[in-house]
């Protein structure tokens, strides 16, 4: 059967699901990038904290010194736990802020406990829950800049800079804080890693 044939089929089969109607499934499909980014870094930071606070409070119960998970790597060339949630919250931070047209805030590297870890989060948190939804639209055709002035600068479009590039590294690093801590035996499931939804 010629494809053309078949797709005809489909569309104007009445059991056909959302191939029958594609103006009202295209509707419901509209996502913003406000949708696609604020409230995904939330989620998963949200569940982050969770997941750090369960970390110390292991290491507390079993009489094992925090750095021991704070300073712990995969592997000696990537880098310790208080890194990967650094750079997580930096991710979360400068891809909202430069959808929104607002100027990337800067943090110091140094949070060395769990609890610097935990107010690094609440304050990415506070930031990206202060942006008004409305500075996001029209982001996804926005040009980004990225390390303007470096041999590696960058122009990439919104829509490609959120989901080819800042969600796919945001995911990355919250995985591996959350993987350096279930492979040092803390206690915690894929429910941890997701969070609140």
């Amino acid at each position: 059967m010629r494809l053309a044939a078949l797709t005809g089929s489909i569309a104007c089969c009445p059991l056909a699901g959302y191939h029958a109607l594609p103006p009202l499934w295209n509707r419901f499909m509209s996502l913003s990038m406000h949708a696609a980014s604020v409230p995904v870094f939330q989620q998963m930071l949200a569940a982050l904290s969770g997941v750090l606070a369960k970390a110390e409070a292991h290491a507390t119960e079993r009489k094992i010194e925090p750095a021991a998970l704070l300073q712990s790597r995969l592997f000696p060339d990537m880098f310790p736990l208080t890194r990967q949630v650094q750079i997580a919250c930096d991710f979360a931070t400068s891809v909202s802020a430069r959808l929104a047209g607002e100027d990337v805030p800067a943090y110091e590297i140094g949070d060395q406990t769990f609890a610097d870890l935990q107010q690094r989060i609440a304050a990415t948190l506070a930031f990206i829950g202060e942006l008004d939804a409305a500075r996001f639209e029209g982001s996804e055709a926005r040009e980004i800049l990225l390390r303007p002035g470096t041999p590696k600068e960058r122009r990439i479009g919104g829509q490609a800079y959120l989901l080819s590039y800042g969600l796919p590294q945001f995911f990355f690093h919250v995985t591996t804080a959350y993987d350096l801590l279930r492979h040092n035996g803390v206690e915690i499931g894929k429910k941890d890693f997701m969070g609140a939804y």
